[in-house]
Order: C-alpha cells, then structure tokens, then sequence
C-alpha cells in the first residue's frame, strides 16, 4: 500500500462551501478514484496546517495513475479554490499518525 498524505488551510469566507464539496465531490471522488481516506485532522487551535488527510491505495502505480488522472485533476483544481498552503507527500503506511 502506498498512503497520500495531504494538508491545508481553508481560506477565510468559504468554510461552508469548503465543507460542502468535501463530504459531496471530494471525498467521493477520491473513494470512485481507487483511494481510501484512512483520516482527517481538523486543528482547532495552534500552528500548523488547518486540516491534515490521509488516503490510502493499493500500491504505488495505482497511486500514480490516480494522481495522473483528470478526474484527479479536476477534484484538486476544485479543492483549491478553497484552500491555501497546500501540500503533499507519498509514504508508505505504517499504522500510525503520520505528517508530511
């Protein structure tokens, strides 16, 4: 298995639209894609990233293939008119919390 691990920052004013697409189009998508959201992290107080998402696939080129897709690519284009200071990372999964 291979995990994405994702974070960001919603931007200020579109909390409920950000929320919205999350639970209607990003999520799903992600699961139609192959990927398996295995977490999220909301942080409510301190520094860091606003929110942290993990999602797993069944190994790397499967990984690739998503991340390559357009449907991938239309999901992330929508995701980051919400979000700031985004980033990214692939790790192998070890079963535990894991940053980038």
């Amino acid at each position: 298995m291979v995990k994405l691990l994702m974070s960001w920052d919603i931007k200020p004013g579109s909390e409920s639209e950000y929320f919205e697409f999350i639970v209607r189009e990003f999520i799903p998508g992600m699961t139609k894609l192959g990927m398996q959201p295995t977490e999220a992290w909301y942080t409510v107080h301190g520094s860091g990233p606003q929110i942290l998402q993990g999602s797993v696939a069944e190994d790397l080129q499967t990984m690739k293939e998503i991340l390559n897709s357009k449907e991938w690519q239309h999901l992330q284009e929508k995701l980051f008119s919400f979000v700031s200071n985004f980033k990214s990372k692939l790790v192998r999964p070890n079963g535990r919390f894991q940053l980038l």
